[in-house]
């Protein structure tokens, strides 16, 4: 062979439009086959060395800090905490109080059952005496001020009110006495008044007690695991998570938010980098690692083909039938990959600690030949506006461009601290944002919320079950209504009486930051006095859930409720962590809805 005919690198170039003879590269003639590894070169002692060993020195950085919500305009973060190390970030962002206290209406079975435990305790201390002094102190009562309890939640009330301690209150008071957290004391509550001989007695129970109430498995805001504020990442405006954690790196503090965190699963990819902002200096320096040497090894996957044309390959995976067309540019890519640059990739196994921010410090390989080459970044060689970039934290666009030379991050690696799989209960609360364009609104449905005995109650059940109990009432006291025609009844409705668990969203405008005008949406109200013969409605109807949460203004953002809609439910979640260690608490989901909805509302008309 001539020494000028070389090739460094044969690529298929095929003169079929259907690309499907160049993809199958057949071949028949063993002869051919001989010659062409002859014409290859593969017979050559060319100076084509292989990765022997590598020697790696990495930077790694701990996440220190935590901070719930947007970040301010300024981008300083007052609010930032210290991030919990032992806490997985979808636990931490999602979870809300189980056992609440007022004014988030706390769950009257849960309080029940604390409230019960105590009187076993006083019992089991000798101080069962002040049974009934604590329950007329701390009672369960009877929450019904509207009278919207479902039957099931009214009956379990009936049986538990003012007959056992709410295990809430008795909590809080506890907590006000100093039994509770660092330092704890020995003086009881005030109320009820205990006789000095049995001050211990009740204490040990109120201690064995407080310490079986902290044990329970839910994982809570403020609960003792580094979380000192009650602070919640949930924006009702967006119905989405938002947050931000940042570490402190040999470049400087950088800052990853999350700002369309749905709930369910974060990975790497949830975050963006800002440059701007910062979330208060870290006592936690970065750490570099000492030399290490490996062995690189290629990159194997399933239907790699051979490194030389003669070998025989593995059949079970044939990359000759992959069905592409001139359009179908990533599988084209996927092909191109797998026949032409599969067998010029190696991997430098490396473990890092979740919860990281890391950077490869040094990479040295040397080759068969001796030879040690230091290999630099991707971005030093091409660049730092090089295309290809792989695990790499995008800038925040928000308050900039993406990032190119001014990104001092661009070689940093987030392994973020999240879990696996989790098992999620059925949802105990379920929220749908949908579109009525009949009547030119947009509706809150509140399918299911959560009773007060702690079940789930589906309004629409409720809402029907009323009803019924309303016609028999009215077939008992009316007489049964005429087949004539000529002598029925017309009556003329101001409007039509809409579920009361639809909720109506008004567009308003609002002026954003820089006066930029917006359109959100509103909660509104349905008017008062409105009948349609069956149901009169007198008081403009309310959410009982925790995500329209009644009691805080909600604007949402315009976009939030599109076409198709949107759906936000409340699970319980269960999960396992990488230290075994099992957490549970409730989370939200922000899925796509159910699309658009009639509520059959309209106004002056006869019937």
């Amino acid at each position: 062979m001539p020494p000028t005919d070389e090739w460094i690198l044969l690529e298929p170039n095929v003169r079929c439009p259907a690309l499907q003879d160049g993809r199958q590269l057949r071949l028949h003639d063993p002869l051919w086959m001989l010659a062409r590894q002859w014409q290859f070169g593969e017979f050559w002692g060319n100076d084509t060395g292989s990765p022997a060993t590598a020697l790696l020195q990495v930077e790694s950085a701990r996440l220190s800090r935590y901070c719930p919500g947007p970040l301010p305009p300024d981008g300083t973060a007052s609010g930032a905490l210290d991030l919990p190390s032992a806490l997985p970030l979808e636990t931490l962002v999602e979870r809300e109080p189980v056992r609440a206290e007022a004014p988030n209406r706390p769950n009257a079975r849960l309080s029940a059952e604390a409230g019960l435990h105590f009187l076993r305790l006083l019992e089991a201390h000798e101080a069962g005496s002040y049974r009934d002094s604590y329950i007329r102190t701390y009672p369960l009562e009877h929450r019904d001020p509207e009278g919207t309890l479902d039957s099931e939640s009214r009956r379990f009330l009936d049986v538990v009110a003012r007959r056992i301690p709410d295990g809430v209150l008795l909590y809080q008071a506890f907590r006000d006495a100093g039994l509770i957290g660092v330092g704890t004391g020995s003086s009881l509550p005030p109320a009820p008044s205990i006789a000095e001989a049995d001050r211990e007695k009740v204490l040990r129970a109120a201690r064995a007690w407080i310490n079986w109430y902290d044990q329970q498995p839910f994982s809570e805001p403020g609960d003792g695991s580094g979380d000192k504020s009650a602070a919640s990442a949930w924006v009702a405006d967006r119905m989405e998570y938002e947050f931000a954690v940042s570490g402190r790196t040999s470049a400087g503090e950088m800052v990853l938010a999350a700002p369309e965190y749905g709930g369910g699963r974060l990975d790497w990819f949830s975050f963006v980098s800002n440059d701007s902002a910062s979330l208060g200096e870290s006592a936690a320096l970065p750490v570099l690692s000492p030399p290490r040497n490996f062995l690189p090894a290629p990159v194997r996957f399933r239907g790699m083909p051979a490194s030389r044309l003669w070998e025989f390959e593995d059949g079970r995976v044939n990359l000759g039938q992959v069905g592409v067309g001139n359009g179908d540019l990533g599988r084209l890519l996927l092909v191109e990959f797998a026949l032409v640059f599969g067998n010029d990739w190696f991997m430098v196994p490396l473990e890092l600690e979740t919860g990281s921010l890391s950077r490869v410090a040094s990479l040295v390989v040397m080759n068969t030949f001796g030879e040690r080459l230091l290999v630099p970044h991707a971005s030093t060689v091409d660049g730092p506006d090089a295309p290809w970039r792989m695990f790499s934290i995008s800038s925040d666009q928000r308050v900039g461009p993406e990032g190119g030379a001014s990104d001092p991050f661009r070689d940093t690696f987030f392994l973020p601290p999240t879990l696996g799989t989790s098992l999620e209960s059925a949802p105990i609360e379920e929220v749908s944002f949908l579109r009525d364009e009949m009547a030119n609104l947009a509706w809150a449905v509140e399918r299911v919320v959560e009773s007060e005995a702690g079940g789930r109650l589906h309004r629409l059940e409720a809402y029907q079950a009323r009803r019924r109990l309303r016609e028999q009432a009215q077939e008992r006291d009316q007489a049964p209504p005429s087949s004539d025609i000529s002598t029925a009844e017309v009556r003329y409705r101001l409007g039509s009486v809409v579920p009361d668990y639809w909720i109506p969203l008004l567009p308003v405008e609002v002026s954003e930051a820089g006066g930029r005008p917006s359109i959100r949406l509103r909660r509104g109200m349905l008017p008062a006095g409105v009948s349609d013969g069956l149901e009169e409605r007198t008081v403009p109807p309310r959410a009982q859930g925790r995500v329209l949460e009644p009691t805080q203004e909600l604007r949402l953002y315009d976009e939030e409720v599109p076409r198709e809609g949107a759906c936000v439910t409340r699970t319980y979640q269960y999960a396992r962590g990488t230290d075994g260690s099992t957490y549970l608490w409730i989370g939200r989901r922000k899925r796509t809805g159910r699309g658009e909805g009639s509520s059959g509302l309209r106004f002056d008309f006869v019937e």
